[in-house]
């Protein structure tokens, strides 16, 4: 019997080791061995979108946090456009004419913290989330990431 994962979740930080462990973790996601694209017998699952979500701030992006993984239908997105119109979250929407994916995620992470650290958004270290897509799967050939950075 075939069965996938929702989500998948570690605790980390932001330093080089941190990262190395979460890069670690979307190799095993996007080969398969961690069915959440596929399912147990490697079978591609269809309308499922790779997120990560970023919760249990010990204190800021500087600590330690959860990093969760799911795997989430259009319905996702939709639920989170309507947080942004609410004022619970910001949206980022940031594109790497490279197509160059890691490049692009951290391009957007920096515009969050340049913004943090001038005061122009108010995090409330809840429960932020991250997609990115790479240039292969846009119309316009660039790698975008997309953020939804909870506000107070």
């Amino acid at each position: 019997m075939a069965y996938t994962l929702s989500k998948v979740t570690i605790r980390t930080t932001n330093t080089t080791n941190g990262i190395n462990i979460i890069n670690e973790l979307w190799r095993d996601i996007t080969s398969g061995k961690l069915p959440i694209l596929f399912d147990s017998e490697h079978n591609f699952q269809n309308g499922i979108s790779p997120i990560s979500m970023y919760s249990n701030y010990e204190t800021d992006e500087n600590g330690y946090y959860d990093l969760s993984i799911l795997g989430v239908t259009s319905d996702f997105f939709a639920q989170m456009e309507q947080k942004v119109i609410r004022g619970l979250y910001k949206k980022y929407d940031v594109s790497d004419d490279n197509g160059d994916i890691s490049a692009c995620a951290k391009k957007a992470w920096k515009i969050v913290w340049n913004e943090q650290k001038n005061n122009i958004i108010n995090r409330a270290f809840t429960e932020d989330y991250e997609s990115t897509v790479p240039a292969e799967y846009t119309k316009d050939k660039k790698a975008h990431c997309y953020l939804y950075i909870a506000i107070k």
